[in-house]
């Protein structure tokens, strides 16, 4: 199986491209694809991660199933042969698509934090806060916090996400839908930070987004993938410096080395930090799915 870096190379033409996924509007549904493209710094990069695009499927449609009682999901199918024409005569497509229920999404980004780290110990040495959230004076970078904050960011189609206090949510969608956001992403969240614990992943923060179906709270977009959260393995685990991780810290670790700006364009990427990071990504599925990680094939060409 070859890398995918668009859509648009198999002829087909997405009604939008984000970053590393292509939508395809299909009226009362949406086709996602998850392409192998790589963004670090809201920069997308040239070189390619292959196999990406069906390692965040899988663990995202895992992680549908596992969170399922907690709110329900936008999934319907992701199989191949499920998939309408013509997409479904398109191979390429096959384990990096799901076929999604359209909801009215909520414009921002519900994200949860369960340990010091990246723009929240920043904004904490600055401030003493993360988003209006006052913390205890003298936390070290990655302490796992008291408990699990709740701060959400605004939505970005381009662009940089900026990080909002409680308030600034409810102005923008209510305070009874901001009240019930944040209730969900920490439930999310909590579930999902107890299976990674137990099979070695500490999940030290990650967002979610949802969207309202027929008056409903959907989960939609991924959930808990190497791209939307930050996967530490718990051997080695230390505060007071950053941590070893299984998601895309590694190649910002890389590029911030390299001298790079985080202004397009993107520095190229070596092949040995490719393999790695596939290498990495697939080590997180492995510990906190291994059935599904089963079924993940390696040696994927570039």
């Amino acid at each position: 199986m070859r890398a995918l870096g668009s859509t648009g190379d198999l002829g087909l033409v997405p009604t939008r491209a984000g970053k590393v996924r292509d939508v395809f509007d299909l009226g009362d549904r949406l086709l996602l694809v998850a392409t192998d493209r790589l963004s670090a710094y809201d920069v997308v990069f040239d070189d390619l991660i292959p196999g990406k695009g069906v390692l965040l499927t899988r663990m995202s449609i895992e992680w549908f199933r596992l969170l399922a009682d907690v709110v329900p999901h936008h999934l319907l199918a992701s199989a191949l042969d499920e998939l309408p024409e013509p997409f479904c005569d398109h191979p390429e497509l096959a384990g990096r698509s799901m076929l999604v229920r359209k909801t009215r999404r909520v414009d921002a980004e519900c994200i949860v934090r369960g340990y010091l780290s990246g723009s929240g110990w920043r904004d904490y040495r600055r401030t003493g806060r993360i988003c209006g959230i006052e913390l205890p004076p003298g936390l070290r970078e990655s302490v796992r916090l008291p408990h699990p904050l709740f701060t959400p960011s605004t939505k970005a189609d381009s662009g940089h996400d900026e990080n909002i206090t409680a308030a600034d949510l409810a102005r923008l969608v209510g305070g009874d839908v901001a009240t019930r956001l944040g209730a969900v992403s920490i439930a999310l969240y909590e579930r999902a930070a107890a299976h990674a614990r137990d099979r070695g992943i500490l999940i030290a923060d990650t967002k979610f987004e949802f969207g309202f179906d027929a008056g409903a709270l959907v989960l939609i977009d991924e959930a808990l993938t190497p791209d939307s959260s930050r996967f530490w393995p718990a051997e080695g685990y230390a505060p007071g410096r950053p941590q070893a991780s299984f998601d895309k810290q590694f190649v910002r670790d890389w590029v911030d080395a390299s001298g790079w700006d985080h202004r397009p364009p993107a520095p190229r990427l070596p092949a040995p930090i490719v393999e790695r990071t596939v290498e990495r990504y697939r080590e997180a599925l492995v510990r906190l799915f291994p059935a599904a990680a089963a079924d993940f094939p390696e040696g994927y060409d570039s």
